[in-house]
């Protein structure tokens, strides 16, 4: 794992913002760690003794300085680097205004409550934006602010189903599948980090923030692409390949000698030249064959052909071959072995970053490169309340008696 760059780095392109992060799990998370990499201050509000849900989403477990564990998760470390953790008790008349003040101090917040859910503490957006007209307020939840769903609870795992993505996903002779991976909670906290980057813009031209409405359903919908349009288009509803394309042939996962590869034929001009390497030249110039669109029509006359073809060799000569023609291939790894790539190692994509807890926090490192502002060397995610008696003293100047009273009163 590389080590994070001690020397000081150009000024990151957000630096000067500030985002009060109300959100738990993973997407609303996933849009405060985007914001924090690009340098904003992301100050975390969690409850006391609990924290986001995510914390104990274990195991396994971060271990400290001398090998024990943490009971700090995987998971919550996925989605929190580069913030300061306050712990503030939103349920009393105190936590409430320490959380206003923040707010009023703040260009972005960030939160995932279900519809309403904020109103009866004072902190929804007309409260705040009263307070702070140039807050920038994004709420995220299932399936948005209104319709016939607003007020229920939404999961990725459900959203995965209720948009369809399950029905496209896995083999066609078994159950639909989810992804993975969260993905709807990973491409809704990347929506929502745009989102929140196109109103700051507008702010600079109005001077005024505003609310953004960001749904899970409705990020699943709009990631299905084009998916969505070959039904939107074609009218009937796409069905599970597996690991084929829909709209690309040869396209897909196929057997070798000793394991599999991915072929990803993009054009007819590489399809020929996959078929001269393969000895199945004659298929390249079979009009069934020789266009994508006709490939497509044909799949099932096709793929046997290639398949016997790809099992005479193993994977690593196959890879070797297409690369050398130019043909997109490529192998199908572990999270270990795709750590393990020569590029992901050339690229640091695996961090390892100093802890509070003595030991070091495994991390993967931003996909965001800019070239002028460079992602600086990140903070590791924070102990539960690390941060709370430095950001109510740095922020809102409260001396520490006052941070003593709230913390005998439960408040902190």
């Amino acid at each position: 794992m590389t080590e994070p760059s001690a020397s000081p780095s150009p000024a990151q392109a957000l630096s000067g913002l500030r985002v009060l992060d109300l959100s738990r799990v993973l997407a609303g998370p996933w849009a405060t760690q985007t914001l924090g990499d690009l340098g904003a201050e992301v100050i975390k509000v969690e409850k006391p003794g609990a924290g986001d849900d995510t914390r104990g989403w274990g195991p396994p477990w971060l271990k400290d300085g001398t090998g024990n564990d943490t009971r700090e998760s995987a998971y919550f470390l996925t989605a929190n680097r580069n913030k300061r953790s306050v712990t503030i008790d939103m349920a009393t008349t105190e936590g409430q205004g320490l959380i206003r003040r923040l707010a009023a101090t703040s260009d972005v917040l960030v939160e995932n409550f279900k519809v309403g859910g904020l109103e009866r503490y004072g902190l929804d957006y007309a409260s705040l934006s009263a307070l702070n007209p140039r807050l920038v307020y994004c709420s995220i939840t299932g399936f948005g602010q209104d319709g016939p769903e607003a007020q229920r609870a939404g999961y990725d795992f459900m959203i995965q189903g209720m948009s369809g993505l399950m029905s496209v996903t896995g083999s066609p002779d078994t159950e639909p599948q989810k992804v993975g991976v969260a993905l709807v909670d990973v491409l809704t906290g990347l929506n929502a980090a745009i989102a929140v980057l196109a109103a700051l813009e507008q702010r600079h031209r109005t001077g005024r923030g505003q609310h953004i409405d960001l749904a899970l359903f409705d990020v699943a919908m709009a990631s299905l692409a084009n998916q969505a349009l070959n039904f939107l288009v074609g009218g009937t509803a796409p069905r599970r390949l597996g690991n084929a394309h829909p709209n690309i042939v040869p396209y897909q996962a196929f057997a070798t000698a000793d394991g599999h590869l991915i072929l990803a034929v993009g054009n007819d001009a590489q399809f020929a030249r996959f078929c001269r390497l393969a000895d199945l030249a004659e298929l390249a110039a079979d009009p069934r064959f020789s266009t994508n669109r006709e490939r497509v029509a044909n799949r099932a006359m096709l793929l046997p052909a290639i398949e016997a073809a790809l099992k005479r060799q193993a994977t690593g000569e196959w890879l070797a071959m297409l690369d050398a023609a130019g043909i997109p291939a490529g192998p199908i790894n572990t999270i270990a072995q795709a750590f393990a790539e020569p590029q992901a190692l050339a690229r640091g994509l695996a961090m390892s970053l100093p802890h509070a807890s003595g030991g070091a926090a495994p991390g993967v490192r931003s996909p965001l490169r800019l070239g002028d502002s460079p992602i600086g060397a990140p903070l590791a995610p924070p102990l539960l309340g690390q941060h709370t008696d430095e950001v109510l003293a740095q922020v809102l100047g409260l001396g520490a008696e006052e941070r003593a009273a709230l913390r005998a009163a439960g408040v902190i």
